[in-house]
């Protein structure tokens, strides 16, 4: 048996309802012999009468009225599809899977969830936690649509990069240290300084950094986890190098904070997959995202 066409199940129902073809042709917007046409036709495709045609209305047959019910269900079906279908084709009721590296502040979540409310309703962010190389690769295979990383990174083919942040790297030590004007390597590998983890970006900034000056890093200790390197330096077990974020957390509020010397900044970049920026979900996201960037950038 053929499929059901939702035109001429909607033509049955408002038969049903109007209790005429004359009613249901003009309320339909048809011709009187287009809507006889769809009742012949299903009648013919159900081998069964649907109605009883009288002089002045047409009466439903057990097999009609069952079927108009059951086509009401389906148009409201239907319509309800049809919904939200045009809402994800708007950006609404969508997700969004995003990737940044524990490095970037979560500060600016509750701020990008605030805005995406107000200017995207129904676009749902998920985010997951991974450093900028696995969010690559979980971009360049599907699994993630946004993905903030550390720079410089490749750029494999079917993704696109863009600049987004380069935020100031400054020492964050504990509120009684004794600390000079200029943190500088000489100074900083004198001291039981805490340290990022081998592999990560930061590790790689700062030991650039202590080969400008001829010097390879001696931290005390090394995590991965800023929030975990900020807790031990507010507990006084020495200094670190973080980046300087907006807005900052309230543990970093009552650190003392120098600048570097020579002066070090910290690189983000906002990549995602070529074809997922004609998404409206994803372009809503990336605008809520570029709020934060960089003013020369944005």
């Amino acid at each position: 048996m053929r499929r059901l066409n939702l035109d001429q199940l909607q033509t049955l129902v408002a038969v049903a309802d109007l209790g005429t073809l004359a009613a249901a042709a003009q309320a339909l917007h048809l011709s009187p012999p287009a809507v006889s046409l769809h009742i012949q036709e299903l009648e013919a495709r159900l081998d069964t009468p649907l109605l009883v045609r009288g002089k002045r209305k047409a009466q439903l047959t057990p097999a009609g009225a069952l079927l108009a019910e059951g086509g009401r269900r389906l148009l409201a079906d239907s319509e309800a599809l049809l919904r939200q279908v045009r809402k994800r084709a708007e950006g609404f009721g969508a997700s969004v899977r995003i990737g940044a590296s524990a490095g970037v502040s979560p500060l600016l979540l509750p701020e990008l969830l605030q805005w995406l409310a107000e200017h995207a309703p129904g676009v749902e962010l998920r985010l997951e936690v991974a450093s900028s190389a696995q969010a690559m690769q979980r971009l360049a295979t599907g699994h993630l649509d946004l993905a903030l990383v550390g720079l410089p990174q490749p750029v494999p083919s079917g993704l696109e990069m863009r600049a987004w942040r380069n935020d100031p790297m400054e020492l964050f030590a504990p509120p009684q240290m004794p600390l000079p004007d200029q943190i500088t390597p000489e100074w900083l590998n004198a001291q039981p300084w805490i340290g990022f983890a081998a592999g990560t970006q930061m590790h790689r900034l700062l030991s650039q950094w202590f080969a400008q000056a001829g010097l390879l890093p001696q931290p005390r200790m090394e995590m991965s986890f800023p929030e975990g390197i900020r807790a031990l330096v507010a507990a006084g077990h020495g200094p670190t190098v973080l980046p300087r974020e907006e807005p900052m957390d309230a543990v970093s509020r009552t650190l003392q904070q120098r600048g570097l010397s020579p002066a070090l900044k910290r690189p983000l970049g906002l990549a995602c997959r070529s074809a997922a920026q004609q998404d409206p979900a994803v372009q809503a996201v990336v605008r809520g995202l570029m709020r934060f960037a960089d003013p020369v950038r944005q």
